[in-house]
């Protein structure tokens, strides 16, 4: 049975040296089978007493929520007792990071176990992601699992352009509840629970009515530590919370049916929250998520692990859990080892390190352009390599340039931006708006030791010369290694990419290619 008392850890810890030793993988494995060949050699359909021996998987997801802001991370305001309850029941990762800090690509790599520069037009949000690459869930339903999901799945995009005839999370239910309703008891499940909390918009206030005191919030070091940005907070919170009262819903369905035991419940969110400089940023607040995971009955519990972890490992962690072979295509690592070692801190040495990255997020640049960067997180270092640093990395202060006709578009519109936007006069706002709006050098280096909140720029500092050249040397060879476009010298497309969202400018469009 699950435990209900949450245990409060604080994020921050020392890890070890570098100790990298990639999993050695062919060139073929990486870039020479196709999608389809290897979900079809993976597949062996379940049943009788195999398929009742699967676990079951229940994979819950909210919509940009930052890895601090749960119990179980030490956050003083916001109350998560479903995500602390899987945390306290299983393991509680520390250093867990999206693959990229925008929707669709982030969850399209979750959903691929794949990297979004191998993905074609699913690196841009408001695409769509191609029928060829497999994913994990397919996987599971041609080997006999039950799919399905609620409110967000894949999104926003279009799927049709892609080859798809429904969401890749599975078929739409109202609610947990509907889909478990509707199964057979010995069949196993995927559910992907959805949310679109803690997305904007906010209800204005909300949090103040909720009783949450503004003065309890602890505020990113990005943002300025005003009213504004403390309510705006409060308001973010209700909704972490309210998705996680559907999480706890779904817990206790799990439980009153005797199904807990046999369930991987994994407990994240898509990328970080959405503020400046956190969202479609490739800075911790906009690419380190929140991530429990417990399986009573596999994985100990009570541990807190500080591996660098991403998204798109859930994967094939997913596939060896159900006893299916993990296609060669998914370049991302399972955590099932982790899961099962019964150890906390550093578990696996070989996970030292996060790789991030970014393309065109939300049409914010005249003729459709994004802003093309990739990052690499240590346990002492951020390094991000910015493409195109001419371009505008929150997209246009001119909403002419931008699809949603609003300025730094790249941005969720929100009462802390507009504060931001108009107080430029006050020196401690203009320095943070800067940072959130302004120009960036094709280099960034952040020592988190000494910066965890990443606004000082060390690249050009002597003494970073080392670190420098060491992470961007295993970055691009990592990118190189795993068929980056951007790292092989060949042609990146995703400029020219359709882009399916909704413009609010009508005039504007995405250049097509020359």
């Amino acid at each position: 049975m699950l435990r209900h008392n949450g245990r409060t850890m604080q994020a921050q810890s020392t890890a070890p040296s570098d100790r990298y030793k990639p999993r050695s993988r062919s060139r073929r494995s990486f870039l020479g089978l196709s999608a389809a060949a290897l979900a079809t050699s993976a597949v062996k359909p379940l049943a009788g007493q195999q398929a009742a021996a699967r676990p079951n998987i229940l994979f819950c997801i909210s919509d940009d929520q930052s890895w601090l802001h749960t119990g179980s991370m030490g956050d003083p305001v916001v109350k998560t007792p479903a995500f602390d309850r899987v945390a306290a029941n299983g393991v509680l990762f520390g250093r867990a990071f999206c693959d990229a800090p925008t929707c669709g690509p982030s969850r399209s790599a979750i959903l691929t176990g794949q990297a979004i520069w191998r993905l074609e037009e699913a690196g841009n949000i408001h695409s769509t992601l191609p029928s060829k690459f497999a994913t994990y869930t397919g996987i599971l339903e041609d080997a006999g699992y039950r799919i399905g999901h609620t409110s967000k799945g894949w999104s926003p995009g279009r799927l049709e352009p892609g080859g798809r005839t429904r969401n890749p999370a599975g078929d739409s239910f109202a609610s947990f509840a509907e889909f478990f309703s509707q199964g057979p008891a010995d069949q196993p499940f995927c559910f992907w629970l959805g949310s679109r909390d803690p997305h904007r918009p906010y209800e204005l206030g909300s949090g103040a009515r909720s009783g949450k005191a503004p003065g309890e919030v602890v505020v990113p070091p990005h943002l300025p530590d005003d009213p504004v940005t403390r309510n705006d907070i409060l308001d973010y919170y209700v909704e972490v919370e309210r998705f996680d009262s559907k999480v706890a819903a779904a817990l206790d369905l799990l439980e009153r049916s005797g199904q807990m035991e046999n369930t991987i419940v994994v407990v994240t969110s898509d990328h970080g929250m959405p503020f400046p400089r956190a969202k479609a940023s490739l800075y911790d607040y906009g690419s380190r998520v929140p991530l429990a995971i417990c399986w009573p009955r596999s994985v100990p519990a009570g541990r807190s692990v500080e591996d660098f972890v991403s998204l798109s490992d859930l994967a094939p962690t997913f596939l060896e859990a159900a006893g299916l072979a993990v296609p060669g295509e998914m370049t991302a690592q399972s955590l099932l080892s982790v899961l099962t070692s019964g150890a906390s801190g550093q578990v696996d040495a070989s996970r030292d390190a996060a790789y991030i990255a970014m393309e065109r997020h939300d049409g914010c640049r005249r003729g459709g352009k994004g802003y093309p960067c990739r990052a690499i997180r240590d346990a002492s270092h951020l390094y991000i390599r910015n493409f195109e640093p001419t371009r505008w990395p929150s997209g246009s202060p001119n909403a002419a340039d931008c699809a949603r006709a609003i300025p730094y578009g790249e941005i969720d519109s929100s009462p802390t931006k507009t504060h931001m936007m108009e107080n430029r006069n006050i020196p401690e706002v203009d320095r943070l708006a800067e940072l959130a709006f302004g120009t960036r050098p094709g280099h960034e280096l952040y020592d988190i030791r000494e910066d965890p909140g990443q606004l000082n720029n060390i690249v050009a500092q002597p003494e970073a010369a080392a670190a420098l050249e060491a992470l961007q040397n295993r970055l691009m060879r990592h990118l190189a290694d795993t068929g980056d476009p951007r790292a092989l010298g060949q042609d990146a497309p995703w400029d020219y990419y359709p882009y399916y969202g909704r413009k609010v400018n009508k005039d504007w469009e995405v250049d097509p290619r020359s």
